[in-house]
């Protein structure tokens, strides 16, 4: 879809005879984000739909979250259900690898992908003079970095993608900031020399590179390839013309999509129904991006229904059901 702005609708679709329905009464908890960003926003879409087609008394709460782990609460039956990025890293907690040797959640499992296109990027202030991991390599300023903690997704792959550049970590002084946000900010405001952090499609990271308070790095080829063969991250280049001061392709590593997460033990007529419902209506989720240019949108439209089957862990059952029904399996 071209990067044009679409005007915003509101048209919601009538139920119809031929949608699954459930007949109980359920009372669901869902885990979103600090209550404003995308996932906040994918729980309220499946809460309504999933509502609209289950018994009348039905209920559902969307849980508004700090730092804590919303996976470890789905894990632990304490929740049923989240929605976590990047999906690349799903498959480790699984495990109990790499961040998260010591829980491991056997017990997950995905409805579907939300498409997401994102990179995590390093970048300095322009006052350090600093355009390069090369120069950043020679010159070893001590740098204020903003980034998420190590506790953290975008903490824990940035670190190691320093590392795959060859940066000695003991010249940086962690600044922990858990919202991409406040992450930004610092370094506009000259809190911070540098920001390591995704969510590149949004305004903060337009007022950092085009306003001229920041210059993105391009990731080098063999830290690309390293963390590609040492962790399986790949990579997700910044098209030219994303920020107007963006000439050519920035190499980045890829930090993108969301996934949808439940237990294995969720009944399998709840998980189907939440499936069709992410696949069916996702058109009532696309409406609510499609006044955002798409390279400009926290979620990226058109939605592929095959490619939300492709999730990088086991489908729950009832998930698994709906897409070999539908014919996207």
């Amino acid at each position: 879809m071209p990067d044009a702005v679409v005007p915003f609708v509101r048209g919601r679709k009538a139920l119809s005879a031929s949608d699954p329905r459930l007949t109980r009464n359920y009372t669901l908890n869902f885990i979103g984000d600090w209550g404003g960003a995308n996932l906040h926003k994918i729980c309220c879409w499946l809460t309504e739909e999933f509502c609209r087609r289950a018994g009348p008394k039905t209920k559902t709460a969307i849980w508004s979250m700090g730092d804590d782990d919303s996976v470890a609460l789905v894990q632990d039956g304490k929740a049923d259900l989240c929605i976590t990025t990047p999906t690349m890293l799903v498959p480790s907690r699984v495990r109990g690898q790499g961040m998260y040797v010591g829980k491991a959640a056997p017990n997950l499992r995905a409805l579907a992908v939300i498409p997401q296109n994102d990179s995590l990027i390093l970048a300095l202030a322009t006052g350090t003079g600093i355009t390069s991991y090369e120069e950043l390599r020679r010159r070893k300023p001590h740098l204020r970095l903003s980034t998420a903690p190590v506790t953290n997704p975008i903490g824990y792959v940035g670190r190691l993608l320093l590392e795959a550049h060859g940066i000695d970590l003991a010249n940086i002084t962690f600044i922990d900031d858990e919202h991409p946000f406040d992450a930004l900010d610092r370094v506009i405001n000259g809190e911070a020399d540098a920001v390591l952090t995704e969510a590149v499609m949004t305004p903060g990271w337009v007022r950092l590179i085009e306003g001229g308070k920041g210059v993105a790095l391009a990731a080098e080829e063999a830290a690309l390839a390293r963390m590609q063969s040492e962790h399986g991250f790949g990579r997700n280049d910044i098209a030219a013309g994303h920020w107007n001061t963006l000439t050519a392709p920035l190499p980045a590593l890829d930090f993108a999509d969301f996934l949808i997460l439940v237990r294995d033990d969720m009944s399998d007529d709840v998980a189907h129904l939440l499936t069709w419902v992410a696949v069916e209506a996702r058109s009532e989720l696309e409406r609510q991006f499609m006044h955002i240019p798409v390279n400009r949108s926290p979620v990226s439209y058109p939605f592929d229904p095959k490619k939300m089957a492709a999730a990088p862990i086991p489908l729950h059952a009832g998930a698994e059901r709906y897409y070999r029904e539908a014919g996207y399996l």
